[in-house]
């Protein structure tokens, strides 16, 4: 019997809206594969959109690294939404109360000021760099229900809109071209003490990579990046959990600070 894909992302987005921790998962909430993730993914987010979390202001990239790809059986990155309201300038503040389990991520997100349509693609790094107006040192927020990860796969990753549960934006750095982002040193901070640290080739080899990748998947699936989107491109930085109280700080080199206070 065909998996009711409908069905699985409205019991998803109810849990989720719910702040129900995810363990373990009911076998009927896995999808079939990647390609009815994607399908129950789309309406994960018109659901949260019809839930008045704003339109989609961009994009995250998962999976940018081997070692994530292998943790879950896949072989390449996946994508999911960013929503307007979730989209925080720095300094933000979030209540630790609107999460299941709070993390983190360390990134460099871009902001594009063009439209990267399937009709001038596929896109290579160099492709995507005509499109970046803007570069960010970035905080990602992940909510990732408290599911034991071992219980987790691609397809699960894929249909939960990758975790996403906002972002921190710093400064717009629109003069990146003379920075080599592949080279830039980041760290995150927790509380003053330096928690991990990274260099923007740690998402794929440079951060460009997984934007070219996320514009050509779009494509595939019949949608673009669009000028004045957000895009995070991968994390350099291990995943940290927070609690209120916490203060937290995105640092990247070239680009400034992204910083969040958890209250």
């Amino acid at each position: 019997m065909a998996q009711d894909n409908d069905g699985i992302a409205r019991e998803l987005y109810r849990g989720a809206r719910a702040l129900e921790p995810f363990d373990p998962v009911p076998a009927e909430l896995r999808p079939a594969d990647n390609a009815a993730a994607y399908a129950i993914q789309d309406t994960y987010q018109a659901l949260a959109i019809a839930d008045g979390v704003g339109a989609v202001a961009g994009w995250k990239v998962a999976l940018t690294s081997k070692v994530m790809q292998q943790l879950v059986g896949c072989d390449e990155p996946c994508e999911g939404a960013i929503f307007a309201t979730r989209l925080h300038p720095t300094p933000a503040r979030v209540a630790r109360s609107a999460f299941t389990n709070l993390g983190v991520e360390s990134e460099i997100a871009v902001r594009l000021d063009r439209d990267l349509p399937a009709g001038e693609g596929p896109y290579d790094r160099a492709g995507v760099a005509a499109a970046v107006g803007a570069c960010m040192a970035a905080i990602e927020l992940i909510d990732d229900r408290a599911m034991v990860y071992a219980g987790l796969d691609a397809p699960l990753l894929i249909a939960m809109n990758a975790f996403n549960a906002g972002c921190v934006l710093g400064p717009e750095v629109t003069d990146w071209r003379g920075l080599d982002l592949a080279a830039a040193a980041g760290r995150m901070e927790i509380n003053g003490e330096t928690v991990g640290q990274g260099v923007g080739g740690d998402a794929l080899g440079h951060p460009l990579e997984p934007l070219a990748w996320l514009a050509n998947k779009l494509n595939q699936r019949g949608s673009l990046l669009k000028a004045g989107d957000v895009v995070m491109t991968g994390s350099i930085v291990a995943t940290k959990w927070l609690k209120a109280g916490d203060e937290m700080t995105t640092y990247v080199e070239g680009l400034g600070e992204a910083r969040l206070t958890v209250t």
